[in-house]
């Protein structure tokens, strides 16, 4: 199973979540401080709502989460294939899960895009390296990862 994941900054969280919750009809799939992410059935999608006042309303960055390390292995070498850079980061900690992924570098408009699996839950937000390679001179990883 493969959907489409929007990470929004948001001011409020609590008024976020839920606004979300209504419009997707469903919860949470995860809470923690400062971050919530949904995981909505139809439209097949990773809502990820990362609190960062006064950047409300914008888009933290964009991405595919795909079932398993072969499918992140897939992806990678398919868009390698029509010239793609991509950076990696195996086994990163990043919003709240032990993942597997690699960043889409250059992309026409800046935007971030990430494709990605989850490993395991992880009890901390990010580690140190978690999303760094996204974009260079980003701003600390606990505000540009998801």
């Amino acid at each position: 199973m493969s959907r489409l994941q929007l990470a929004l900054n948001v001011d409020d969280l609590e008024e976020s979540v839920a606004f979300y919750s209504r419009l997707f009809d469903t919860g949470p799939a995860k809470r923690r401080p400062g971050y919530a992410n949904f995981a909505v059935a139809q439209p097949p999608l990773k809502l990820v709502l990362i609190e960062n006042p006064g950047k409300g309303g914008s888009l933290n960055h964009l991405g595919v989460e795909v079932q398993d390390t072969d499918a992140v292995d897939s992806e990678q070498t398919r868009l390698a294939g029509h010239g793609f850079a991509t950076v990696d980061e195996r086994q990163s900690t990043c919003c709240y899960a032990k993942q597997d992924k690699f960043w889409v570098q250059n992309t026409p408009n800046g935007e971030q895009w990430e494709v990605y699996t989850v490993l395991a839950d992880s009890p901390t937000f990010a580690s140190q390296d978690c999303c760094t390679s996204a974009e260079a001179g980003a701003e600390p990883a606990a505000k540009t990862c998801c």
